[in-house]
């Protein structure tokens, strides 16, 4: 869907729609669901089932191994190694006044935590005074999980290994992909594999390895809902330290917290269009997918009708992954570009995920970036690895040659160029109305495009993205402190050239560095405090800004930004 015909998520949202079973945040367990027949298991491509225990990863629990046989599945364990606690940050006084605060604990700010840890393992001094910086970190989710909900049997990284938390960075580094490998006892045989790719499964075992040695720093179950300046007027140097306010998710508790610097790295929030409604239990993001689909649709053999919504990686791997899982179900996946579109990693179109590629792209005008950002979508959004669409489009052939060329007699069909105008509920089923995006004109010959078609479907997920603006209403109260927007308002959105906010004394730009610093308006907050976002940043940053390819070089540098102008290196 367009930018501008979706809604986020927001926390309320997210509440009471985890109250009616369509909740997005990965904060949930899963759940120990009681039903008439056991779920089936997720089905990779070759057929083959794998346990996935109490939800792929909705746990905690480690990954999966595959199966030999259809038949037999293998129980989950967690990665082998006894979890060890690093012995450079230690836990703090949750009362006392923190050197840095991290809003999430999720790969980016992991990075972060890693990259100390590196500094002092390395005789690095990071405060005036000497000791440890006392690090806190905040997350919404109930332990640390990544992208559990698309933690598919079979599905592969799409990036590097060698671009892990610590690599690029410092290979010596201990939180090293190939180390975690060494520890577990796997790393020669997983160099019989031959590849720089590993199982998305593995690799979430990976940083769940690393972020057990800091488990003891983070407060989990808490949503951080504000990070305002403290009220140091008295002090001619600005403001020296932000309050950090969140919410207990399971008791709606309200805690605060005080730090000299604080880095928000929250992640994306879900967004679905607006056309769908947002507390329906019969639709669920993509990030939720394998954590419920086998509550909603408990049968194996269920002749269930599942509608996916979106023309990327996700939508392409949730629509395949529900033909493997029901073989009795008919599916549809409905996307606005005509046709499936594979991801471009030619190697010099992925320079643009270099670290070094920041350097070049930041000082550029905002047109400029705009341009590149927009030229170089097809590397990351609303593309498909190969090998899946080819799968797909055999799938699609072998359906023609044997049930004919008018794909509504299909089980499985793509339906390009298409867009869902509403949902309207029906018992236990949706009536979903789709149109052409344009409204006119014949797509394949095989349905008149500019006729409305309806789909009666049980489930529809919805694979239509996440967007990155949390961080601009949390940062509400410090909206003061910046420094005044220029007249005519932001030329392009996105974050492009920043976010302009309204407060009561007019408009201000909310804007960062090139070290991810926010700048405030001169003065307003003293040199050795601040805030830095992570994750927001693209089009400032460039593409890589919310994806793992930079986390190891990003974390480095901002350590250095926060600690070194501490230190009073700068």
């Amino acid at each position: 869907m367009s930018p501008h015909s979706e809604v986020v998520l927001n926390s309320s949202d997210a509440a009471e729609i985890a109250l009616n079973g369509n909740g997005v945040v990965l904060a949930s367990n899963g759940g120990n669901r009681v039903g008439i027949e056991d779920p089936p298991a997720l089905v990779d491509a070759a057929g083959a089932t794998h346990s996935n225990g109490n939800g792929v990863a909705s746990n905690g629990g480690g990954h999966s191994s595959s199966s030999t046989s259809s038949t037999t599945t293998s129980p989950r364990r967690s990665f082998s190694s006894r979890a060890e606690s690093s012995p450079y940050l230690q836990p703090a006084a949750l009362d006392g006044e923190f050197d840095l605060i991290c809003v999430g604990f999720g790969p980016a700010s992991l990075a972060v935590a890693v990259a100390i840890h590196d500094a002092l393992a390395a005789g690095q001094q990071l405060l005036p005074d000497g000791r440890n910086p006392r690090v806190l970190f905040v997350e919404k989710q109930a332990r640390f999980a990544w992208h559990a909900g698309m933690l598919l049997p079979g599905a592969k990284m799409q990036i590097s290994f060698i671009k892990d938390l610590a690599t690029l960075r410092d290979p010596r580094s201990e939180f090293t992909f190939l180390n975690y490998l060494h520890r577990q006892d796997r790393l020669v045989d997983f160099t019989n594999l031959s590849t720089f790719l590993p199982a998305r499964v593995e690799y979430e075992d990976y940083l769940r390895w690393c972020a057990s040695h800091f488990e003891r720093l983070v407060q989990f179950g808490q949503e951080v809902v504000s990070v305002s300046p403290d009220n140091n007027k008295a002090e001619k140097s600005g403001v020296r330290s932000f309050t950090v306010q969140s919410r207990d998710v399971a008791s709606d508790q309200t805690h605060t917290y005080r730090a000299r610097n604080v880095l928000v790295a929250m992640g994306g929030q879900p967004s679905l269009p607006k056309n769908f409604p947002l507390r329906h239990p019969r639709v669920i993001h993509s990030s939720q997918y394998a954590h419920r689909i086998r509550e909603i649709l408990p049968k194996a053999n269920g002749a269930y009708r599942v509608a996916v919504v979106g023309a990327g990686q996700s939508a392409a791997e949730i629509f395949n992954n529900v033909q493997l899982l029901y073989p009795n179900s008919k599916t549809w996946l409905v996307m606005r570009p005509e046709f499936l579109r594979p991801s471009d990693d030619s190697p010099f179109v992925n320079s643009v995920f270099n670290p070094e590629y920041v350097d070049a792209l930041f000082p550029k005008s905002p047109k400029y970036r705009h341009n590149l950002l927009t030229e170089a979508r097809a590397t990351n959004y609303g593309v498909v690895r190969l090998e899946l669409i080819e799968a797909l489009y055999e799938r699609m052939y072998d359906q023609r040659r044997e049930l004919g060329v008018d794909d509504t007699k299909w089980p499985h069909r793509i339906l390009g160029g298409r867009q869902i105008t509403s949902i309207d509920s029906r018992g236990d089923s949706m009536e979903l109305r789709v149109v052409n995006v344009q409204d006119s004109g014949a797509l394949d010959g095989f349905i008149d495009a500019a006729d409305e078609e309806v789909l009666e479907a049980d489930l529809v997920i919805a694979a239509t993205g996440y967007q990155r603006s949390a961080h601009v209403p949390m940062l509400r109260g410090a909206w003061d402190l910046l420094p005044k927007a220029q007249a005519g308002g932001l030329e392009f959105g996105k974050g492009i050239s920043g976010w302009n906010v309204d407060t009561d004394e007019g408009e201000r730009k909310l804007a960062v560095g090139r070290d991810y610093r926010v700048k405030f308006a001169p003065g307003a907050v003293a040199d050795d405090a601040g805030v830095w976002l992570q994750g927001c940043c693209e089009g400032t940053h460039g593409l890589s800004d919310t994806l793992l390819s930079v986390l190891a070089t990003r974390s480095g540098e901002i350590v250095d930004s926060i600690f070194g102008r501490a230190a009073g290196k700068r």
